[in-house]
């Protein structure tokens, strides 16, 4: 019997719990960011995710993918549970391990399953 959309969310917030970034106490340590105005000093609106962030493999550095960009899987339930404003755009922000960097290529396609948003596929730089 196939499984249901919301069986594979919470499979999903299992494996991220178990391999994702995650701080010593178990808090997310990846956030989504998104800015707003302009300027410098402009605000902008951090919202913690599970995450998983992974290299590519040479053979996968093609078209606009360079040396350097990382696939960041992120858990796509904590963005809806926390408001946030979807889709993720490009030029959106990620920060990971305390580093900002630029969303390039967010999909929120690939990990729906029968409609239901699982997980958003990023390539992220920077």
């Amino acid at each position: 019997m196939p499984l249901t959309p919301q069986e594979i969310r919470d499979a999903y917030r299992d494996a991220l719990l178990r391999v994702g970034e995650l701080n010593e106490d178990g808090t997310r340590a990846v956030s989504i960011r998104r800015y707003t105005g302009s300027g410098a000093d402009r605000p902008f609106d951090d919202t913690p995710v599970l995450a998983r962030v992974v290299g590519y493999e040479p053979h996968e550095l093609v078209g606009a993918i360079i040396q350097g960009d990382r696939k960041l899987i992120v858990y796509g339930p904590d963005l809806e549970d926390a408001d946030f404003e979807l889709p993720v755009r490009k030029n959106d922000k990620a920060v990971v391990r305390g580093v900002e960097v630029n969303i390039e290529a967010p999909d929120d396609n690939t990990r729906r399953v029968a409609g239901v948003l699982i997980a958003i596929e990023m390539r992220v730089r920077g």
